[in-house]
């Protein structure tokens, strides 16, 4: 379908995209659809480490700078009212200047076999736990090891495919630019996500961290996060401040970490066992306190029962008098007369 200058779509405010938004969201609810929106409070999209580091790598490209404004403000508009961040893929849902939303669909390439296995060797030994690489409390140099241009875990603009169904013929178009910015801020509540849209593990990066190669001088340990001058000098942009610790990072500290164990109960002391003839003395004794005791208690007889009160007599009743029987008359005589 082609596009003249009369048939493109209105631009639209910002409130009414959020309305959009909303009804969209409706919407797809009534079908059954689940939407998993990205909501930013504020001005500021990114609040920890592994978000900022997300969206300071997108700045650091030409390539992506010159649509990224508008999609920080479709962004903090609510736009993207489904993002999901998969292996090696990120689909989204984005609201435009339709009333239906556009499809964007992000495909980066996995972290390299040879690069994975270089990051896991400079590594080595130098994680402590998975809580802190995900928190990313860990030292400058590991940091900036995880975040080498080219070589680290974030993508290059040469490894990103970007495709989005609105019509602009731009391949980073604000839609895109969106749910670019909203991958950052996924990773802010799950960071381990960046690790599955690599094609890489989290644990296995653990596993080999937490022992050193033998001969190898290993990268220092800390529990203290990348500076944000570090964190500046290593992208070549300004960075906001980055709390040392997430919320999210905060409960898996939280899960991970070991119950601490009760001191068990102390065992009672074992009796003493008394000899036979000491038993013979000690149950004699029982007995004779019992009887004194059963002794000195008063013997209380029980109250005896108040005699019951004579019920009266019942009066006799009255016997009806009998009938006294009329008297019949006498049946009259036929009177003879005399001839």
């Amino acid at each position: 379908m082609s596009w003249g200058y009369n048939s493109w779509p209105k631009s639209k405010t910002v409130a009414e995209r959020r309305a959009d938004a909303a009804r969209a969201l409706a919407k797809g609810g009534a079908k059954g659809a689940v939407f998993t929106p990205v909501v930013v409070d504020g001005r500021k999209i990114t609040r920890t480490f592994w978000g900022d580091a997300w969206c300071q790598n997108l700045e650091r490209y030409q390539d992506f700078a010159y649509r990224l404004d508008r999609g920080r403000s479709y962004l903090r508009s609510g736009s993207v009212i489904h993002l999901a961040i998969l292996a090696g893929k990120v689909e989204a849902k984005v609201m435009g200047s339709r009333a239906t939303p556009y499809s964007v669909e992000i495909t980066i390439a996995a972290v390299a076999p040879a690069a994975w296995t270089a990051i896991q060797r400079d590594c080595a030994g130098s994680i402590g736990s998975l809580v802190d690489l995900l928190a990313g409390t860990l030292s400058e140099q590991v940091m900036t090891r995880l975040c080498a241009d080219g070589t680290g875990l974030f993508p290059i603009p040469g490894a990103i495919q970007l495709r989005c169904s609105c019509p602009d013929y731009a391949s980073m178009c604000k839609h895109v630019a969106a749910a670019m910015y909203g991958v950052g801020a996924r990773l802010d509540a799950q960071p381990e996500l960046l690790f599955t849209l690599r094609k890489v593990t989290a644990d296995e990066l653990l596993a080999a961290a937490t022992h050193a190669l033998p001969g190898r001088r290993s990268l220092p340990k800390s529990k203290r996060a990348l500076s944000d001058d570090g964190l500046s000098a290593l992208f070549g942009i300004d960075l906001a401040d980055v709390p040392s610790e997430s919320a999210p990072a905060r409960q898996a500290k939280a899960k991970l970490a070991p119950k601490a164990k009760l001191a068990p109960k102390p065992k009672p002391a074992p009796k003493a066992k008394l000899a036979p003839k000491a038993k013979l003395a000690a149950k004699a004794k029982l007995a004779a306190k019992a009887k004194l005791d059963a002794a000195a208690k008063p013997t209380l007889k029980p109250a005896a029962k108040p005699a019951a009160k004579p019920k009266p007599a019942a009066k006799p009743k009255p016997k009806p008098a009998a009938p006294v029987p009329r008297a019949r008359p006498a049946p009259a005589r036929p009177t003879r007369t005399r001839a």
